[in-house]
């Protein structure tokens, strides 16, 4: 059986070039954890959250920056088994969580059973942030990683419309001086995958009672995610290119942009001159 410690050593070692090194340049780039945070960090039970959680984790040991971390799970309404499982997971991981209940689960099953991921989203990050506001928190982190990323561009471009990513921070609006941090925001999934599976982890998908197989023929972040994944049999930087043109957006050459939700159409500065 592989060990807490072995487990905690393969972050620094065995996975130091896919996982550590992405995650401490975000950590960096980004400007994700400052000095006195205290970061809730938001652990559904699955692979991504837990992992973000032996991250944080090795960050507090060995970096030069003083800050707390809570570990908050919330149950939105799991059966006992998937509660199990996470329960047996954070103790072989020595994460120290701490559960409380929500009814998300039964409230979207009555108002939104048909669309249910976008009410039980928002509703999840509400319940969250209070959480992490009684806890004496200023930050929440999420499992969001680099695949999460690229998949939200290509969601938005071609069923949205628009061209919109996930940031790797955000200011909250709703709850003063919080802020929202995505520190796996350059890590592959894949190499989460390849990280648990070496180390006989096994954790919880998505359990929500929605999320069936019938719904998942239907999912559109799927039909995204595998798309990508042909496109990267034919360039292997297709991934890379993606996330990339978020960087390097010229405004010069695109019909209109948005500012603070106000549209700016490029006749306006083309007639300017």
């Amino acid at each position: 059986m592989i060990t807490k410690n072995e487990i905690e050593r393969s972050i620094i070692t065995r996975y130091r070039k896919s996982i550590w090194r992405p995650f401490t340049k975000a950590i960096r780039d980004y400007e994700l954890v400052q000095e006195n945070d205290k970061i809730a960090v938001c652990i559904s039970g699955g692979k991504d959250s837990m992992l973000l959680a032996k991250c944080l984790e090795e960050l507090q040991k060995h970096g030069k920056v003083n800050f707390q971390l809570h570990y908050i799970v919330m149950n939105p309404g799991y059966n006992e088994e998937n509660r199990t499982k996470i329960i047996n997971n954070a103790k072989k991981l020595g994460i120290n969580i701490n559960i409380f209940n929500s009814d998300i689960f039964e409230i979207v099953n009555t108002h939104a059973s048909d669309s249910p991921c976008y009410l039980c989203a928002r509703m999840r990050r509400g319940f969250l942030y209070n959480r992490a506001k009684e806890l004496g928190c200023n930050k929440i982190a999420l499992g969001h990683h680099f695949d999460d990323v690229i998949e939200t561009i290509l969601l938005s471009i071609l069923y949205g419309g628009e061209y919109k990513g996930m940031m790797p921070k955000l200011k909250s609006t709703n709850f003063q001086g919080m802020e929202l941090i995505r520190p796996l925001y350059l890590v592959r999934e894949q190499d989460i995958i390849n990280w648990a599976k070496s180390n006989e982890l096994e954790f919880i998908n998505c359990a929500c009672r929605f999320t069936t197989k019938e719904h998942q023929k239907d999912s559109k972040r799927l039909e995204i995610k595998n798309l990508i994944k042909n496109l990267e049999k034919i360039n292997k930087n297709v991934a890379y290119n993606i996330f990339k043109s978020s960087e390097n957006v010229n405004v010069d050459t695109v019909l209109a942009i948005k500012v603070n939700n106000e549209k700016h159409f490029f006749l306006e500065k083309y007639n300017q001159n």
